[in-house]
């Protein structure tokens, strides 16, 4: 669970029984108190932006693997074709032999 400025997680297990809502208790003035909450949402936005650039990236990485898979299958299928075309070619040279073969035996 993510800490803001206003909650505090107390106990080890991290369970919402085990956080609590706090109010700020300082004798500062409301402008100094202000800016010490501010620094507080520095981190927080600084986790925030961390995770979105580490969500940008991960989507490129996977924009990236699925070309790359797409590329790869494409040629698994172009080398299908040649293979299957190289089988027929290769059957179609066998049965010929054999009919030659045939011939000069008879």
């Amino acid at each position: 669970m993510a800490v803001t400025g206003d909650e505090t997680e107390t106990g080890s297990t991290g369970d919402m029984t085990a956080c609590q809502l706090h109010k700020p208790s300082s004798s500062l003035p409301q402008g100094v108190e202000g800016a010490s909450a501010h620094s507080s949402t520095k981190p927080a936005a600084d986790a925030l932006q961390k995770r979105e650039l580490r969500l940008m990236k991960n989507r490129e990485a996977a924009r990236e693997c699925r070309r790359k898979k797409k590329e790869y299958v494409k040629c698994l299928e172009n080398r299908v074709a040649v293979l299957e075309n190289q089988n027929k070619t290769l059957i179609e040279e066998l049965r010929a032999l054999k009919d030659i073969y045939r011939h000069k035996v008879e």
